[in-house]
Order: C-alpha cells, then structure tokens, then sequence
C-alpha cells in the first residue's frame, strides 16, 4: 500500500455510486431533499499514485454542502490489476469532510479527514486519507464539479452484448458476452472448467466500473455451432444478468454468404469438404501448395497452412510458411439455410527447410510490417467464386 504517498490525477472512468454500502446515496443521486442539488468532482489529486479513480458526491443547500460521499477504487498493489473500493459516508463539520469505513475487498480500515475550501470558481481539498498503514497526504486545487445531469451523462457504459441479433453481421458468432453479478461470477466460471472453449484473460480482471455497477462482463470465444446453446445455458444460470454475442474477429468486407445445402451433412457443417475446398483455392491464389488445415475444436476456427518457395535469395532455396484462419458459421443465431466464411489475413513466416545443415533465419519483431502478407491475390474474391457466394457491400451495408 506504499503507492498511496506519491500524487497525480485520479480519473473516474465511469459508473454510478452502487454497491450495497452505498444503497441509500444511489437514492439521493436520484431525488435530492427539496431546495437541495447534487454535484460531483470526479477527480482528486494526491490518491494511490494517481491510479484512483475517485467520485465525491456532495449534497448542498444553495452553497452550503450538507452530506457529502465518498467513492474511491484503486489497485491493491502497483503490480496488480485487482481492483479494492471504499465508500465512506462524511460527516460535515463547516469546511471538514470526514468520516470512516472499510474497505469493500481486502477489509482495511479507512479513515477520511479533507479541508474543502471555495477558490473563486474551483475548489481545494487538503487533509488527509488512510487505507490500513498507509496515510496519503491529500493536497488537491483548481478542482471542478459536476452537475447531476452532467455526471449521469458520462454514466452511458456498452459491453457490446446483444441478445437476440438478427443476423452476425454487426456481431460474431464465435464471441459471447455474459454479464453476470459480482457476487455470481466465481461460481459461473467455475462452471465452465472442462468445457470446449475461451475465456478471454482480460474479461477476469473487475474493473473499477464493474465494482461500481456490481456485475462484470465475461467473454467467451466458442464454437460458432455451439453458441447458441451457450448463450441459452448461460441466461438461466445464477446471477447471469444478460447474455448474447459481441464483436469478434469477423469483418465484413473478408466474409462471404453461400447458400448451405452442399455444405452440411445433416445439421452438421462438412468440415473436411469444406477445408479441402478452401484449402484449394487460397493454394491457387497465394501462388503454394497447402500442406495441412485443422480445426480448432473450441472456437470452429479452421488453421490452414500453405507453403510456397521464398523469393527472397532464391538461391538459398528458402521456404515460406503461409498460415490462414478461417471461420465457417450460419449467418444468423438458429436455423438458416446460409452460411458465412470469414477469412483472416494470411501471416507468412520464412525458414531454411533444406537437407544437411541450415540457414537459421530471425523473423522481424514487427508483425504487422513483416508478417502479414499486405496482398492475397484476391482471395476472398475467388472463395466467393468457388462457393458462389456473395460478398458484403460496406456502402449500403447489404449482400450484394
């Protein structure tokens, strides 16, 4: 906690006063006593090494703050990215705000003490603030507020999550978003050990707008074949607030839509015709011969890999390595008679796969200026051809 002794800017990122130690000052937010206003400051210096993120609410009677809130999230250590948060209810003595409280996660004592101070259009704050054995000299100026109708407009969060799209051409269908309490996540991701797919790393971490909001957002990257039944386990699980498809890998303008029928067996896609036949193509597009394709059994993504002599030093009898992600998937949640391929952009690697001894080669370390290839050769043009299909105008956003 010795990274509360340094100062700097503490930012809110965005979200309400909510969690049950603050139940009742949600309801104030809403309807303040008569005469009364509610104004914000939303950034205090001198708090956690300027990692805080910081929502003072106070109540005023015309100039006169009559309760005042204190909203503070912050790292529990430099290194990690585990949010903890303390709400402390102040008490008002004149220009001293000062109250005490525990915090929400690691259960440390917190005691406030400020000095508020009016400077012209601005305000000060001093004093100090303690979280456990940790005290944070507080010498924060030139801080403005916000009105309530200001505050809640900077409230406006969006996890992407939809429900019941249409179509996946504004989402993916490999990607899932379950909004799930707080109090509720540990167990629905528990739930998901030993099943066939992903979890996004950076979904587990609770950001200090989901401490706020008291649920988080988890993303999962699955089988397209299987999304829909995940999303509807997924809605009746505890806790579970929401549950849909996001954005993911697919774009439109490398995706396009066939009609289904010679690419099914059963309800089941023909995943080794349709490997052969997109192996085929980029084989003929890219210039190489294609020397192996998989499918990844928890997203449905196709790896398929080419090889090709490299142009380089021809001399040297260099071979380029052409990987190719692929995605097969109806083109909307139930049944449909479509279906759409996505196609990534191939990355290309160079190795000396000569006989006797070899030429051993470092690739950049840039990926983008070396490892992918800024011309396919028409590719997705000639998958469209090959499974007469249609590609995406992004003009009038439509199949053409």
């Amino acid at each position: 906690m010795r990274f509360f002794l340094c100062a700097a800017v503490a930012l809110l990122s965005s979200a309400a006063l909510v969690s049950p130690a603050d139940a009742q000052a949600k309801k104030d937010t809403k309807a303040a006593p008569g005469g009364s206003e509610i104004r914000y400051f939303t950034a205090i210096d001198g708090l956690m090494d300027g990692q805080a993120d910081v929502v003072l609410k106070e109540t005023r009677q015309g100039k006169t703050v009559t309760a005042a809130v204190l909203d503070v999230c912050y790292p529990v250590d430099k290194s990690s990215d585990r949010k903890d948060r303390f709400v402390a209810t102040l008490s008002v003595n004149g220009q001293t705000l000062s109250g005490t409280t525990q915090s929400l996660g690691e259960k440390q004592p917190v005691t406030v003490k400020l000095l508020r101070k009016p400077t012209g259009d601005s305000f000060e704050f001093r004093g100090q603030i303690s979280v456990g054995q940790a005290v944070t000299e507080v010498t924060s100026t030139d801080n403005s507020d916000l009105s309530e109708k200001e505050f809640q407009e900077n409230q406006t969060t969006d996890d992407g999550i939809t429900e019941s799209p249409k179509d996946f051409t504004e989402v993916s269908p490999e990607s899932i978003g379950v909004r799930v309490k707080l109090d509720a996540a540990l167990d629905f991701l528990k739930g998901l050990k030993g099943q066939d797919l992903e979890v996004l790393l950076s979904s587990l971490s609770v950001s200090c707008d989901a401490m706020r909001a008291g649920h988080q957002t988890i993303h999962i990257n699955i089988d397209p074949e299987r999304s829909a039944a995940l999303v509807a386990k997924a809605k009746s699980s505890p806790g579970v607030i929401a549950a849909g498809w996001t954005g993911g890998i697919v774009e439109m303008d490398r995706t396009i839509r066939f009609a289904a029928a010679d690419w099914r067996d059963g309800d089941k896609l023909s995943r080794d015709k349709l490997a052969a036949a997109i192996s085929g193509v980029l084989a003929r597009t890219l210039a190489a011969k294609a020397s192996a394709s998989a499918w990844e059994t928890s997203t449905g993504k196709l790896k398929v890999t080419l090889k090709r002599p490299s142009q380089i030093f021809p001399a040297l009898g260099l071979t380029e390595t052409i990987e190719v992600i692929a995605m097969v998937s109806p083109d909307k949640p139930g049944a449909s008679d479509r279906l759409m391929l996505w196609i990534g952009s191939p990355a290309i690697s160079t190795a000396d796969e000569t006989s006797g001894p070899r030429l051993n080669l470092a690739e950049e370390s840039s990926l983008d200026e070396e490892g992918e290839l800024k011309d396919d050769n028409g590719s997705v043009d000639a998958l469209a051809k090959e499974f007469k299909g249609q590609r995406w105008d992004g003009d009038k956003n439509a199949w053409k």
